[in-house]
């Protein structure tokens, strides 16, 4: 039997993560929306590339939960999509209704599945799917340092006129405004950031990776990020498919890693088939310290209005 991946939400991130994971044939897929003939309609088109791709994997658009049964990961990107002005925040109730529907109709179907949380605001959706699946933490896990971390990666590698792939570094904290990327533990082929560029530098590169989702949202006009945010998607779901243990900046559950408590926040974590199989835990300055704990308390500060009854 093959490995199995349900994508809920055929827009673009959805569609395009399916696109990834269908054309590299890991997994079949299935591509899950509400809107009829949406996910069936490119599901379609995707199957009649196959025999250009020479892939043997499968792909099915549905409307149906029950399709997604037995589902190895299930990656959540259905969600309102972020529009010019609007913060990821801004996102928080309708998407966690949401949620809400999502997983309590996909987790009993796939007791034994792992869930990618995309919908933003991520960290906080990525908590309230692991509140209403009843799933051990380790196999709840939301994208966002992935993303950011290419991210600073891009700029850094236009700025330095290096390939981007030669750039290792790590981003901390929530995926949104105060995310905090660390130029002490970025490096270019194994040297330290610090050593060619200046702090000025670096800041600026910092605070375009924390705008990085608004600057491609006020480009497009109508529309957010999703080549990059799909890319980020199918290298942690190819991790835990093919147990790579790969050290990826992901949002994962703390339990007073990183001086935070019962919430999840990114950090470098090792993803295998299990899900998160450990967290790695950085010694940081104070500085980042104080940057980490800012982060997780604005996270923090969302989810309780996220799970606060509605009035």
């Amino acid at each position: 039997m093959n490995l199995k991946v349900s994508v809920i939400g055929a827009g673009n991130v959805g569609a395009t993560t399916a696109h990834l994971i269908y054309q590299s044939g890991i997994a079949d897929v299935v591509l899950f929306d509400i809107a009829e003939g949406v996910p069936q309609g490119k599901a379609l088109d995707l199957a009649e590339a196959g025999p250009l791709w020479k892939v043997a994997a499968s792909i099915k658009g549905s409307n149906n939960f029950a399709d997604t049964s037995t589902s190895d990961i299930i990656v959540v990107t259905a969600g309102l999509p972020r529009k010019p002005g609007m913060s990821r925040d801004d996102l928080l109730h309708a998407n966690a209704d949401v949620i809400q529907n999502v997983v309590s109709n996909t987790a009993p179907l796939s007791p034994h599945g792992i869930y990618i949380v995309v919908t933003n605001p991520m960290d906080v959706m990525t908590h309230v799917a692991w509140k209403v699946s009843g799933f051990d933490a380790r196999r709840i896990v939301g994208m966002g340092g992935v993303l950011d971390a290419s991210r600073f990666r891009t700029f850094l590698g236009f700025e330095l006129g290096v390939s981007p792939e030669d750039i290792e570094t790590l981003v901390l904290g929530g995926h949104g405004d105060l995310m905090v990327p660390l130029p002490r533990h970025t490096t270019v082929k194994g040297i330290p950031v610090q050593d060619l560029l200046d702090q000025r530098r670096i800041e600026a590169l910092i605070d375009r990776t924390r705008t990085g989702g608004a600057e491609i949202v006020s480009l497009l006009k109508t529309g957010s990020a999703y080549y990059a945010p799909a890319a980020s998607v199918f290298q942690m779901v190819k991790s835990i498919l093919f147990d790579e243990h790969r050290v990826l900046p992901c949002a994962v559950y703390l339990s007073g890693e990183y001086g935070v408590h019962d919430l999840f926040v990114g950090v470098p974590a090792i993803l295998g088939k299990s899900g998160v199989e450990k967290i790695i835990e950085l010694k940081l300055t104070d500085m980042e310290k104080a940057q980490v704990s800012a982060s997780a308390d604005a996270v923090r500060e969302l989810l309780s209005m996220a799970l606060a009854p509605k009035k």
